[in-house]
């Protein structure tokens, strides 16, 4: 196996009245969930279609699996979920699948096509045709036909798309159980709680350039720690002699924040008691992927 899946090298897409790419490098490492983020128009698709050879690009190159992106006989090891798909209506699941595989230049396998079926929940709808089918179920099977080739990289543009919860939960556990057995996942969504529980490492794409590229780690692992502090009424007496011992606590609803090591929870507590404040619960006030999301791209609008 290649140490990276993916190798993007200054890709670039400009068509007459914008650049929807500009100067994408991208290294997605084999055994990762990699998951691409960016608001709507950022240029995600436009990378993935890339890859896939589905656009060319104006300029720059890049390699799938330790081949070029433009050899045609790595696609066979590649499987793609795009976000916008439909099927023929009058079709059944299993020839949605059975197509797939001819199409893919694969024998035809009935029981590689129900090991799919049961991998993405859709085994009892088997005979049903597609047009019998929600858009929920029919997401599934657009999974389906991703996965029936067994490829050791997967494109996906919002799996979870039109997903109940059930749905979503069942999703990315089988995406968990793909990286178990090796496999990349190359992932773009705007559930950015999946993401949160999914992905290894993220890159953040706007206006067709990349902003960061990282560990989830990195990215929600706060610089200075803080607290939710939870508590009845807090006198203003008691304000005025934590600001006194050089403590902050700013009421944000439904808490009250404390923007303070651990270490300082101690003093906190000692101080409250002396003013008589009942406190019900102490949380570390942890950042999530869309908090950083939001927060950073704020912030890159406003240096422009």
């Amino acid at each position: 196996m290649v140490s990276n899946a993916i190798e993007a090298v200054a890709l670039k897409k400009i068509y007459p009245k914008r650049i929807a790419v500009n100067n994408v490098s991208l290294i997605v490492r084999s055994g990762e969930i990699f998951g691409f983020l960016g608001p709507n128009g950022a240029g995600k698709s436009t990378v993935i279609k890339i890859l896939l050879g589905l656009v060319s690009p104006t300029a720059g190159t890049a390699r799938l699996l330790g081949h070029s992106y433009r050899d045609v006989q790595i696609r066979q090891q590649i499987g793609y979920l795009p976000e916008l798909f439909r099927y023929p209506p009058w079709l059944t699941v299993h020839e949605v699948l059975s197509q797939h595989q001819q199409l893919a230049l694969l024998p035809h396998d009935p029981k590689r096509i129900e090991e799919v079926l049961n991998q993405v929940g859709l085994i009892s709808r088997y005979h049903s045709r597609v047009k019998s089918l929600s858009k929920g179920l029919q997401q599934r099977l657009g999974l389906a036909v991703a996965l029936i080739g067994n490829p050791q990289l997967l494109f996906l543009d919002e799996p979870t798309s039109a997903m109940d919860p059930l749905g979503r939960h069942d999703i990315t556990q089988l995406l968990k159980a793909c990286r178990a057995q090796g496999r990349t996942i190359f992932l773009n969504s705007h559930l950015l709680s999946d993401m949160e529980n999914l992905c290894d490492r993220v890159a953040l794409i706007d206006r067709g350039e990349i902003l960061y590229t990282g560990s989830l780690t990195s990215i929600l692992e706060r610089q200075t720690p803080s607290y939710r502090i939870f508590v009845e009424h807090i006198p203003q007496e008691c304000l005025t002699a934590l600001h006194a011992e050089g403590l902050n606590l700013r009421w944000v609803g439904p808490y009250w924040h404390f923007p303070h090591p651990r270490s300082d929870l101690p003093r906190l507590h000692q101080i409250l008691h002396q003013y008589a404040v009942l406190v019900y619960e102490v949380e570390e006030d942890k950042r999530s992927l869309e908090q950083w999301f939001r927060e950073r791209l704020h912030h890159d609008h406003e240096m422009l």
